[in-house]
């Protein structure tokens, strides 16, 4: 499982980083660090969804 963030779209709510501070690091800035594409640990796929989810402005998604 992949997940990723849009270019330019995280306003730096940092509620995915609330959820998992090692699997959505923040930047100097308090915006995503994720990048474009990031793989997810094996066993962290729920908690990977869960901070996915928490983005109020969806800028994380879950890549196929």
């Amino acid at each position: 499982m992949k997940i990723g963030l849009a270019p330019g779209a995280c306003e730096g709510h940092a509620q995915c980083s609330v959820i998992d501070p090692d699997l959505f690091p923040l930047d100097d800035d308090g915006f995503s660090a994720v990048g474009p594409e990031k793989e997810v640990p094996p066993g962290e796929e729920d908690t990977a969804e869960t901070g996915v989810d928490a983005c109020p402005v969806r800028a994380l998604r879950v890549l196929p």
